[in-house]
């Protein structure tokens, strides 16, 4: 595969990304209308390996962290894996 290949792909799979993000967040909010009651929600903004929460409860919270870890643990095996094949 060339680089411009890798890029194209790259770049393809970020635009799908915040489709797909965007999509979602048009799902819910609709799924949300006319409904009352408790809501709850959380986000995380990864900047490198540093996780940055925030939540409007705590177990929402928990949860972000628990996925965050995975997902540095995923990259991070992605990043040995890929540094070992390229050798």
């Amino acid at each position: 595969m060339s680089s411009n290949q890798v890029a194209g792909i790259a770049s393809a799979l970020v635009i799908m990304g915040f489709i797909l993000a965007v999509i979602a967040v048009i799902i819910m909010a609709a799924s949300g209308v006319g409904r009352s009651g408790k809501h709850r929600a959380a986000g995380i903004l990864l900047i490198g390996p540093i996780p940055i929460m925030f939540g409007t409860d705590r177990e929402s919270v928990k949860t972000l962290a628990v996925l965050a870890v995975a997902l540095i643990l995923i990259v991070l095996v992605f990043m040995l894996f890929t540094s070992f094949v390229g050798r």
